[in-house]
């Protein structure tokens, strides 16, 4: 382990904190950073759990739970029944519960478990999106719905898996399915009515792209007309793929929602020649009506399922020799990009993980530079590709402090084999042309817990994990962060050296996104759901064969020991300082 950290001069300037946690990402810029710091270096030692709570549901439990109001809520995966839980009485007593009931044909349509990442609140409704493609808002206080909108189609392998953000009268939601031909798209909906206001799609013409005269793309290579036609071989780019399922941003200055779309499908190169726009590919638009500002392709011709959905954490830094406003974001292909949000101009793009598939991102114009030892061709299987399809990290959000001015990454460590093969689109029916198998990367841990600086572009300190660190994180004032291991360990470091404070361990393997808050009695606490699944850990969630390598393309081999080392579960754990109650 590494040591060292940078300290921020303006720590004290921190913004207020109301102690609620109301979005997956706490706040608009997707820092998940809390300014609470009564759980600290020194107290944390103290944790215990004071309340727990069953879900009933045995799959990949992704979601951050939320709080507001004394009210608790989460979201459980499919059938993504919300609960709502009374913060101000012992032992979290349901106040409410909402079982949408969506289609049961819709589990078998979803890619890589029956997850979902989270509710958000806003103005006295709960908005969520359910798998078999409704967004619902419900009365907060009383679990009642207020509108439910069908925005996607499981039919076509359209579900949807990410939490929604609402901005400006907007609650903004994206599909899942590219593993299944579906054409891409972020919607807009109306907060009061369900209405959709807007619909951007990620591959066709500019107009469907909502691409007009105000795009202003800073790179030569995004520049262009009808790019989403012209750049696919005819016709494919209406089975394309480019889903939104990741993480949106907001800045309210600039008025501007940014947001990264998927992979092109299929998996197989060969069938789909040309950078396939604009999949892959970070966007910056005015939330209100979607219009496009401005795009950059971050992995044009996506080679090995990286994608672009990670999330973009907007923070103001000082780069040579000036303050600029930038988007921070790690991105699946295993750099760290540092972004200005104004332009789409990168300023750094530097490696966090092992990485051999490409050598490097061009800052002048933009290009991923490829390693074309590592393409996948088609029937030849080619060998030790780094990193593997999830990315050095994938959907799992990291944190970032003001305090210490450093980056949390939870993230994995594998490498894979990949073959080519021929892909045939059946509506509703996996569209993938891939063998993969996966496998641990240099060093065999699988999983790494990283704190990162975004203005040197090196790392500060690392944990290496066994298992991948598939959980969110969270870091706060009191320079401690927190996140959770597949094996069930829910662990709390010292931000400035990682040094592990605290540890607790839950009863099923953590992928949940942990959350602090300040409860009715004025105490801080942390909360995580536990319960094993998500892509990492479909070997355990679906009952897969671990003799099959192939299975959940090809992550299965990398986990053949998961169920030796985590079984099923759908826990609240709620942790604080006081005793149990």
């Amino acid at each position: 382990m590494q040591t060292g950290g940078t300290a921020n001069p303006n720590a004290a300037n921190l913004p207020p904190d109301d102690g609620q946690w109301v979005r997956p990402a706490k706040d608009f810029a997707s820092t998940r950073f809390s300014s609470l710091t009564e759980v600290n270096t020194q107290t944390v030692r103290s944790l215990r759990p004071i309340a727990t709570f069953s879900t009933g549901v045995l799959r990949g439990h992704e979601a951050a739970p939320i709080v507001a109001n004394n009210t608790m809520y989460i979201i459980t995966p499919y059938p993504n029944i919300v609960y709502a839980l009374d913060l101000t009485k012992p032992g979290l007593p349901v106040k409410w519960k909402y079982n949408p009931k969506p289609e049961l044909s819709s589990q078998g349509v979803a890619c890589c478990d029956v997850v979902n990442r989270g509710v958000v609140f806003d103005a006295g409704k709960i908005f969520l999106n359910t798998l078999d493609g409704h967004t619902i808002a419900l009365d907060a206080a009383t679990g009642k719905p207020v509108w439910n909108t069908k925005v996607a189609e499981i039919n076509l392998g359209e579900t949807i898996t990410m939490a929604p953000l609402v901005v400006k009268g907007r609650v903004l939601v994206g599909d899942s399915g590219g593993e299944m031909g579906v054409r891409g798209w972020v919607r807009g909906l109306d907060e009061n009515t369900g209405a959709v206001v807007w619909t951007a799609y990620h591959t066709g013409p500019d107009q469907d792209v909502l691409i007009g005269a105000n795009f202003k793309p800073f790179y030569a290579k995004d520049q262009g007309k009808d790019l989403g036609v012209s750049s696919w071989p005819p016709g494919m780019w209406k089975i394309g793929g480019g889903t939104m399922w990741g993480w949106i941003s907001y800045d309210p200055a600039l008025d501007l929602i940014y947001y990264g779309s998927a992979n092109p499908g299929p998996w197989n190169p060969d069938v789909r020649p040309g950078d396939n726009k604009w999949t892959a590919t970070l966007f910056a638009r005015h939330p209100e009506d979607g219009q496009a500002v401005w795009a950059y392709q971050i992995t044009p011709h996506d080679l090995h399922d990286y994608d672009g959905v990670n999330e973009q954490i907007l923070v103001d830094l000082p780069i040579g020799g000036a303050t600029r406003k930038v988007l921070i974001r790690p991105d699946r292909n295993g750099y760290v990009y540092v972004i200005d949000r104004q332009t789409g101009q990168v300023l750094a793009a530097n490696p966090y993980g092992f990485i051999n598939s490409t050598t490097g991102v061009d800052l002048k114009t933009g290009a991923l530079q490829y390693n074309p030892a590592k393409q996948p061709q088609v029937e030849k299987v080619v060998r030790d590709i780094c990193p593997a399809a999830p990315g050095a990290k994938d959907w799992q959000p990291t944190a970032f402090s003001p305090v210490t001015g450093l980056l949390y990454i939870p993230h994995q460590n594998l490498c894979m084999d990949e073959e080519g093969l021929s892909a045939n689109y059946i509506a509703g029916t996996p569209y993938v042309g891939m063998n993969v198998k996966m496998y641990p990367g240099p060093g065999g841990n699988r999983g790494e817990f990283e704190a990162f600086n975004p203005v040197t572009g090196k790392q500060a300190w690392a944990i290496k994990e066994d298992l991948p660190v598939w959980s969110g994180t969270v870091v706060t004032a009191g320079n401690v962060a927190f996140y959770g291991t597949m094996d069930g360990w829910f662990k709390a470091v010292d931000a400035r050296t990682g040094q592990l404070l605290w540890q607790f361990k839950t009863g099923s393997g953590i992928i949940g996104q942990p959350v602090t808050y300040r409860g009715p009695d004025g105490h801080q606490y942390v909360a995580v759901l536990s319960g094993v699944g998500g892509w990492s850990g479909a070997i355990v969630a679906g009952a897969l064969d671990p003799r099959d390598s192939s299975a959940a393309l090809g992550f299965v081999n990398a986990m053949r020991d998961l169920p030796d080392k985590s079984s099923l579960g759908g826990m609240l754990y709620v942790f604080g300082l006081g005793p149990a109650t």
